[in-house]
């Protein structure tokens, strides 16, 4: 198999990976035990999503002949990495240039990203002999891959920090949650403890005497959705959205997958929750059970979905903060049969910790709003930084925009 570029662009060359590349076999590098540590020793690596499978303490046999590309010889799954490390599975082949005059290897790595070769078979052959190293590629003069390579490695290590700045924001709200719903602010903006505020007992615990436990069904009304007949072709196709279990995953939600008619809405039990509606997913495949998300549309749902509406005492923000922090426990309330679901009579009977004031449930929502803000910005420059980067590999790689040699490229978010 071969690129098909209509020309070749001036100064470039087809080459065969394997002409290219020298591959090594993983045996030596691989771990003794995979009692790993989670923070500390050796990487041990895959070259899957995963990446660092956690760390061991073996200190023989450890690959630090890098940079290197790992390249998974089933999945064809690669990576480039610049650091010691070891490895769990001898299925992998260590990928170098066989004179580093002619590929830099990080051009190559990124070059080998491009390459899609549909699966023939659920046959477990090695896929770099067999298939990869005779794959014939463009290649351009070395100083020029090494100035794409360069640019590419900028757009990576931008991407690289923005994911960073999204952890380190979940991790800030992760830690809010857990103070902000057992413990709540002051008047005066200040998270209260037990050594400056005053608590009391409750069926939940230890809450501040300013707050109290309320039973789902004392703060919303539930309501189940339905689905319209497939039978009748009427009811579907129409312009209501109708919401199934899996679209709810802690988001938003302005489109569905599918959509009902009035007719369909009007003959059947599926109900017409407004914008602004938190659905709860009662059952579904997975993780789905007790997920919840807020409805950013009018929209119908399935039966499997329950809507909290009418809401008392708490605001829509706060109640859908509250229901994602009680995820797990949500999900061990669910009934005894062989298919464990939720229910609204299970639901209205559960306990909730809130603020008994309206304004400090405002004063955390406002809180929440700012991180969530921050979340979302980073996430909205993350999507811009990879489709950046698909564009400069597009561009790039092919020969398709000429590059001059260390030219120097400038991301701005």
């Amino acid at each position: 198999m071969e690129e098909n570029p209509i020309q070749i662009p001036d100064g470039w060359r087809k080459v065969a990976l394997g002409k290219v590349l020298r591959y090594a076999q993983p045996y030596r590098f691989i771990v003794k035990s995979t009692n790993y540590d989670a923070k500390s020793g050796t990487p041990v690596l895959t070259a899957g999503k995963s990446f660092i499978l956690g760390y061991t303490n073996e200190t023989d046999n450890i690959y630090s002949e890098t940079p290197v590309i790992i390249f998974d010889d089933f999945t064809t799954d690669t990576k480039f990495v610049d650091f010691p490390f070891k490895v769990k599975s001898s299925a992998m082949k260590f990928l170098k240039a066989v004179d580093e005059k002619e590929i830099d290897l990080k051009y190559a790595f990124e070059k080998i990203q491009t390459i899609k070769i549909t699966e023939t078979g659920g046959d477990h052959k090695r896929r770099w002999i067999s298939e990869y190293s005779k794959i014939e590629v463009l290649l351009p003069e070395f100083t020029e891959q090494t100035t794409i390579a360069n640019i590419l490695t900028k757009v990576d290590q931008a991407i690289a920090n923005t994911e960073a700045l999204i952890t380190k924001y979940t991790k800030i709200k992760t830690g809010l949650m857990q103070d902000l719903l057992t413990k709540g602010i002051d008047e005066n903006g200040n998270i209260r403890t037990e050594q400056t505020h005053e608590f009391k007992d409750s069926p939940l615990g230890s809450i501040p005497k300013e707050w109290e436990c309320v039973l789902i069904d004392e703060l919303a009304n539930l309501k189940s959705g339905g689905t319209p007949s497939r039978q009748n072709s009427s009811f579907w196709n129409g312009d209501i959205p109708w919401v199934k279990t899996g679209e709810v995953n802690y988001n938003f939600i302005k489109e569905t997958e599918e959509y009902i008619t009035q007719k369909g809405l009007k003959m059947s039990s599926t109900v017409l929750f407004p914008k602004g509606t938190i659905l709860m997913a009662l059952y579904g495949q997975g993780k789905t059970r007790g997920r919840v998300s807020i409805l950013d549309i009018d929209a119908t749902t399935n039966q499997a979905c329950v809507g909290f509406l009418n809401l008392k005492k708490v605001t829509t923000n706060f109640l859908y903060v509250t229901l994602t922090n009680e995820y797990e426990k949500l999900r061990d309330l669910s009934n005894d049969g062989a298919q464990k679901n939720l229910s609204s009579s299970l639901l209205k009977k559960y306990f909730l910790k809130i603020p008994s004031d309206i304004k400090e449930q405002e004063r955390i929502d406002e809180l929440f709003a700012r991180i969530d803000n921050s979340i979302m910005k980073e996430q909205h420059s993350l999507t811009k930084l990879q489709s950046l980067k698909t564009g400069l590999m597009q561009d790039l790689l092919s020969g398709k925009v000429r590059v001059k040699v260390s030219e120097p490229l400038i991301i701005n978010d």
